[in-house]
């Protein structure tokens, strides 16, 4: 009865539906292609996976607060670009033009967060402002060109954010250890700490949570600067790895964020969201783009498979949360 009990609970949580999927994508793609599971496509996929997954993260952090940010993917290319630009005029070197563009990143989210706290503007529209000004700002800056990024050839700091080494035969990529030490960083935050409930209980009932002394103003102020500021994270990582800034990289970002934050089991509403899932969202989605290319299906199909994984785990979703409310 006990163990009847623990897998109902199992069953109901929001990460067992991507558990499923993320486990049923790798059987099949395997069973097409058996080079699939190889080393080098797992640490190929894997270098790409982290640069969405870390905003994916900071997408959650906000999305469980009740707040979307639209503006990630400009922010993406922006940061990018800033550095580049800054290094390649030879005005600092490139550690210090990072933390000039972070610090951009962290005012962009700052001006976000304002417009929806002191001004009540919704978010979806402030950020969808904020996306055309930032985008606008680096067409302009660059001309509508890429940055080339050569001269970092074997800085230091370059190395540090994505350079890579072999574990035997395995290609790993630093990349992936700061997205592991920001998922953990993110999960410990939401679930173990006084921040964590604030989160959740400003997405979830904003009044009884002010009424309760949270500041849910600074709470979702603080959030808006994170994800700008793992958006510029994201961004200069990218363009290390590709050797180039283009001002138009991270277009589409923000939607694809979004969806594997949703499928992941984040609701969309606000008040509850999961690390762990999306986590798992982050993989379904990266591994999807992935595994249909290595079974031969064109790759321009990848927004079909997108569009019907999220519309099947938003229905899984529901039928769960439907289940777990009528005590199923």
């Amino acid at each position: 009865m006990q163990q009847h009990s623990l897998l109902q609970r199992f069953i109901s949580k929001p990460e067992f539906g991507p558990l499923v999927l993320l486990v049923l994508e790798l059987v099949i793609f395997w069973s097409f292609n058996s080079d699939f599971l190889s080393l080098q496509n797992i640490s190929n996929t894997l270098s790409f996976t982290v640069e969405l997954g870390l905003i994916a993260l900071a997408m959650t952090l906000l999305m469980t607060a009740g707040e979307f940010d639209l503006s990630v993917g400009s922010v993406f290319g922006f940061s990018a670009v800033l550095m580049w630009t800054v290094f390649n005029a030879n005005l600092m070197p490139l550690g210090a033009a990072f933390l000039v563009a972070l610090a951009f990143s962290l005012f962009i989210g700052f001006a976000n967060g304002w417009f929806v706290t002191k001004l009540n503007i919704p978010s979806f529209l402030v950020t969808l402002g904020m996306l055309l000004v930032v985008r606008g700002t680096a067409l302009y800056i660059t001309d509508g060109f890429p940055q080339h990024t050569w001269t970092a050839g074997g800085n230091w700091f370059a190395a540090l954010l994505a350079g890579s080494f072999f574990i035997g035969s395995f290609r790993m990529y630093m990349s992936v250890l700061w997205f592991a030490l920001a998922a953990f960083a993110a999960h410990f935050v939401l679930t173990q700490t006084k921040i964590g409930n604030w989160i959740q209980a400003s997405g979830g009932n904003p009044n009884a949570a002010r009424a309760r002394g949270v500041n849910v103003n600074r709470t979702k102020v603080y959030l808006f600067m994170a994800s700008s500021a793992m958006s510029a994270l994201a961004g200069v990582i990218s363009s290390i790895r590709t050797s180039a800034a283009n001002p138009n990289s991270g277009t589409g970002y923000e939607l694809e964020v979004i969806a594997m934050v949703v499928i992941g089991g984040t609701v969309l509403t606000g008040g509850r969201g999961t690390i762990v899932g999306t986590v798992l969202g982050i993989f379904i989605l990266r591994i999807m783009r992935n595994g249909i290319v290595m079974v031969g299906v064109p790759g321009l199909a990848y927004n079909i498979f997108i569009g019907a994984i999220i519309l099947g785990m938003m229905a899984l979703h529901s039928w769960l949360e439907r289940r777990h409310n009528a005590g199923v």
